[in-house]
């Protein structure tokens, strides 16, 4: 009995799917967020832009595809670190973009 669903037919990895399920959990986490505290008071950052929540979300994904990518380009395809710089760029844009 298989406990996930065959994704060959796209195929995806359990990696993938758990890539794109991260996606979608946080932008369902950024939607609650918005209801229970709504606007979230757009503010100027150190890059000059006014961003929201939204923005510094999409701001990190895009950094964290680069690094993902330049990780893979230059070190090799072990992401472990890499996941972890990631993640301390997201806190960094959070707070100071």
């Amino acid at each position: 009995m298989k406990l996930l669903p065959d994704l060959g037919w796209m195929a995806w990895t359990w990696q993938t799917a758990v890539f794109f399920g991260t996606i979608g959990l946080l932008l369902v986490a950024m939607t609650i967020w918005e209801i229970v505290s709504p606007g979230g008071a757009p503010r100027d950052g150190i890059l000059g832009l006014r961003t929201t929540r939204g923005d510094r979300l999409f701001i990190s994904l895009l950094g964290a595809a680069c690094i993902h990518l330049a990780w893979v380009g230059l070190v090799g395809p072990n992401l472990v670190w890499a996941l972890g710089l990631s993640l301390l760029y997201a806190l960094a844009v959070f707070r100071w973009v």
